[in-house]
């Protein structure tokens, strides 16, 4: 199926502005239609959500404009792509690793506060 921008704008959940944006970084390539007006595909809407998700897993734009690159060059850059990814997904790794010893310094601390507050009697260890 073929989408002018405002349709495929309410599609994807990205503004005009930001698929136009795009296009400019070189992360779409929309097609053009007789009149000269972008046409986008159902292809065009997975590799946006793929997009998405890279940027909301903290892919820098260049690293994703570098995939973006490798992966219009078709089929001869997978390798490099599938290093990419796999370098990705261990730096996801290791801030998981990070937010997971953040919530348990904080349900430590609201464990401590939890026990202050049931007994006020119990002499608090620190002020934090």
């Amino acid at each position: 199926m073929q989408y002018l921008i405002g349709e495929f704008s309410r599609l994807t959940g990205l503004s005009i502005h930001t698929l136009r944006y795009y296009e400019n970084e070189r992360l779409i390539t929309p097609k053009r239609n007789s009149g000269n007006r972008r046409c986008y595909s159902d292809e065009d809407i997975i590799w946006i959500e793929f997009i998405k998700r890279l940027k909301n897993t903290g892919m820098p734009i260049k690293q994703i404009q570098h995939y973006a690159k490798l992966r219009a060059m078709g089929e001869s850059t997978m390798n490099e792509r599938r290093k990419i990814l796999i370098n990705h997904r261990e730096t996801l790794k290791n801030q998981i690793e990070q937010l997971q010893e953040h919530m348990k310094k904080l349900n430590d601390k609201i464990e401590f506060y939890d026990k202050q507050i049931e007994n006020p009697l119990n002499k608090p260890k620190n002020k934090n």
